[in-house]
């Protein structure tokens, strides 16, 4: 029930109805610690090759001393080499900087053996860009296309302008390869230098971030232009934890988060392959 997102209050009710025995809160606390080492054993389990990568991160609110604080909850997802399923490859939880987060992360996925990998999909977060040149260097880097979509909006300056921008965006992405994607920012980046540099100047910086994409199989590109299939989970994720509200510290947020994502990737690993492998 716990895992489920059921309340601790709400168990000890349920189990009164169901057993005629209660359970107080700090006794489902105590019950729920003991998943502690099995969680533990998943996380620092074996890995092997994945051909891709999704990265993102989520927030779950820890109290700290007096305060209540954001904490960072980093999750990686990777499409296996050998039989494209998906698998939850690891979790993080963290109160320390960005930067130093994501890169203790990624290396313990490498440090477990992660290996393999040609893409790798992510937004444009805080610290991770350093860190995939430091851990991942070789590893092309797709950025979220809907999130550069969205971030463009900060860029145009007049709201008549908006869905003009957002139309030149999408004929990149939806170009039917790289040269007609690059060819098509270049007309844009142009015309829209005439009205704001700024723009443009965003435009050629960051668009061709969301274009690595074209460099995988056709019929690979459409599941791996995207961190949606992350944004997914977190939404189940904030589903579960929203009962919570408030952990008393990472220990407890890591536990449920944990528990949530091992339940997840053994459903993925025991279902349908989600991308197949085998023709290029």
């Amino acid at each position: 029930m716990y895992v489920q997102g059921v309340s601790t209050r709400k168990v000890k009710a349920i189990t009164e109805k169901l057993c005629g025995t209660e359970f107080s809160s700090s006794q489902v606390s105590r019950l729920a610690a003991r998943l502690d080492q099995e969680l533990e054993a998943w996380g620092q389990r074996k890995l092997w090759a994945f051909r891709y990568l999704i990265l993102d991160a989520t927030y779950l609110k820890v109290r700290h001393g007096r305060s209540v604080i954001d904490c960072a909850a980093l999750i990686a997802i990777g499409l296996s080499a050998e039989d494209g399923k998906r698998v939850v490859l690891g979790c993080s939880v963290s109160l320390s900087e960005a930067e130093v987060h994501w890169r203790r992360f990624l290396e313990s996925l490498t440090g477990h053996g992660m290996h393999g990998v040609e893409l790798l999909t992510s937004d444009d977060h805080s610290g991770l860009r350093a860190t995939i040149r430091a851990v991942l260097p070789a590893v092309p880097w797709q950025r979220c296309q809907v999130h550069l979509q969205k971030n463009a909006t900060a860029y145009v300056p007049k709201l008549e302008m908006r869905k003009k921008v957002a139309a030149d965006i999408r004929a990149s992405f939806y170009a039917p390869d790289r040269f007609e994607a690059d060819r098509l920012l270049k007309i844009a980046v142009e015309r829209h230098a005439e009205q704001t540099l700024k723009l443009a100047e965003w435009l050629e910086g960051n668009i061709p971030e969301g274009l690595s994409v074209f460099g995988l199989p056709p019929q690979h590109q459409r599941f791996l232009r995207t961190s949606n299939m992350l944004e997914r989970l977190n939404r189940e994720v904030k589903r579960r934890t929203r009962v919570a509200s408030i952990f008393p510290n990472e220990a407890s947020a890591l536990r449920l988060l944990s528990a949530l994502l091992a339940e997840t990737s053994d459903e993925w690993e025991a279902g349908r392959v989600y991308l197949s492998m085998e023709s290029d």
